[in-house]
């Protein structure tokens, strides 16, 4: 190989670093949405209580606040809606999609070659629904999240299709 060869293909062990760096940002990305997930899930089954839910209706509802939109107001008739009742199921779903983001982050911590395409489907088969989302309800933080997800399956696609040289993947 000649000199001028080497300037144009990076080093293996500095494409596994660059890797390893990508896939712990994404990782340390899930483990956040697992915390978040987890925290819903608490407030969830506290609401399932007719006290707690009450209490939050009522806060809600006298909060001294200026709401020129009326969000305050649609929040209050969403919760009242929807009854303590509903709060288990929305508990019991956070959980489950904590779990599936907890095994995501641990798996691309540690590497894992199952990870990167677990990551790619579980990540990839909610894209449709978030691009529905968007265009039914646009926010800027809908769009944030959709385009992160959208980055994060190319780059585990390019990464997962590379040849892999982990005596650990089993």
């Amino acid at each position: 190989m000649s000199p001028g060869d080497r300037r144009t293909t990076k080093p293996s062990s500095e494409i596994e670093a660059r890797h390893s760096f990508g896939l712990r940002v994404i990782a340390i990305y899930k483990a956040i949405k697992t915390v978040c997930l987890i925290i819903v899930a608490f407030v969830a089954f506290g609401l399932h209580k007719e006290q707690n839910f009450d209490h939050l209706v009522h806060m809600l509802e006298h909060l001294s606040l200026s709401d020129s939109n009326g969000l305050r107001l649609q929040l209050v008739q969403l919760l009242e809606q929807m009854g303590p009742g509903k709060f288990v199921a929305i508990g019991i779903v956070a959980l489950c999609y904590a779990a599936i983001f907890a095994t995501e982050g641990t798996g691309l911590w540690l590497r894992k070659h199952w990870a990167e395409w677990f990551t790619v489907i579980a990540t990839g088969s909610l894209i449709p629904f978030e691009v529905y989302e968007v265009f039914h309800k646009f926010s800027w933080l809908k769009v944030g999240a959709l385009l992160a997800n959208v980055a994060i399956v190319i780059y585990l696609v390019q990464l997962a299709m590379q040849p892999h040289k982990r005596a650990d993947d089993a």
